[in-house]
């Protein structure tokens, strides 16, 4: 008896916001007299970096540098409305929103810059360092902070804007039953290399490769960080994480987070991770959701690769030693 071997392989097609869709985000941008611009959101950021892409959205519609802007998502009583942090859709729902919003903005900044430069609006361009130039005369210019308080104390212009962003919801044809589920999908595939001990039932992964496409990454960074940080929680979902069944009653059951099995630094694999682009044609400057997807793939590639290490199939999470070796032993009980 000894540890055997084996690799699992697992591809995602992942929709981008509700299926069918039906669910709109809406967005309010704003400049105060000193040219710093508001986002306000009710689209909570639970640590996926939601404002930390809307405001690099907004800041690049505006033409504005990103740290003038800022991202309020600090209540959804008075804030605009939205469906909801859910569905892979913050990037996506959210992001257009924020663009529709942010160019109605700006062109009242542009109109405001207009009538302090006696030109027209169609003649001014920013240059994201919180300037505005007349294009093709880049002498002849005003800055933002000049132009919003311009507009503000001088003109009596609300320097603002407002967008709400939906994909309308998608019906069956009543003759075909066909309708469209998603307007845009992003992809994954992952391969799990796993050792799994025949006399424990005991799996460890030993690495995780996986391809992402992804849109465009509009924070590459982040973006990287997201996708290791899932293949980690995919490898906890498959091996470690429930709260049932209780071992025999519900007094073996977790009651804290101590009692909570997830993976340690020394259960972590090793992620080897290429990254793909091709950007979505409705997406904010081609960007998906892909928060989600992320832990996904690495689930049934783990689960493969244990069927192909020991020929045991497991079909319910996690994973655990006990269901291994239980499966082992009813394959070597179907052999005599």
């Amino acid at each position: 008896m000894a540890k055997k071997r084996g690799r699992g392989m697992a591809s995602v097609n992942y929709p981008t916001g509700m299926n069918l869709g039906g669910d709109p985000s809406q967005a309010l941008v704003h400049a105060n007299p000193g040219g710093k611009f508001m986002v306000s959101l009710s689209s909570i950021d639970l640590g996926q970096g939601m404002k930390t892409i809307a405001r690099q959205i907004a800041a690049e519609t505006l033409g504005v540098p990103t740290e003038d802007v800022v991202v309020d998502t600090a209540d959804s009583d008075t804030g605009p409305q939205c469906m909801g942090s859910f569905a892979s859709r913050g990037t996506h729902r959210v992001g257009n929103a924020v663009i529709m919003a942010a160019k109605e903005a700006r062109a009242v900044l542009l109109e405001a810059a207009a009538e302090k430069l006696e030109v027209n609006a169609s003649d001014l361009e920013t240059d994201g360092k919180g300037n505005i130039h007349v294009r093709g005369a880049p002498g002849k210019s005003i800055t933002v902070q000049d132009a919003a308080a311009a507009g503000q104390f001088e003109q009596g212009r609300t320097i603002s804007g407002r967008g709400i962003f939906l994909v309308p919801r998608s019906y069956p044809d009543p003759y075909t039953g066909a309708m469209d589920p998603a307007t845009c999908y992003a992809h994954a595939c992952t391969i799990a290399e796993v050792d799994v001990d025949d006399e424990t039932g005991e799996v460890t992964v030993l690495s995780v490769k996986s391809a992402f496409e992804i849109g465009r990454g509009l924070n590459p960074a982040m973006v990287e960080q997201q996708l290791v940080g899932g293949a980690w929680m995919g490898i906890s979902h498959a091996l470690y994480e429930t709260t049932e069944p209780y071992y025999p009653d519900r007094s073996h059951g977790p009651t804290d987070f101590v009692e909570y099995l997830m993976p340690g630094p020394g259960d972590l694999a090793e992620h080897e991770l290429v990254i793909l682009e091709r950007p979505a044609p409705d997406g904010p400057y081609g960007g998906k959701g892909i928060g989600e997807m992320c832990a996904t793939p690495p689930i049934p590639a783990i689960a493969n690769a244990i069927f192909d290490a020991v020929g045991v199939r497991v079909d319910e999470m996690p994973i655990t030693p006990e269901k291994v070796l239980r499966g082992i032993r009813a394959l070597r009980d179907a052999a005599h």
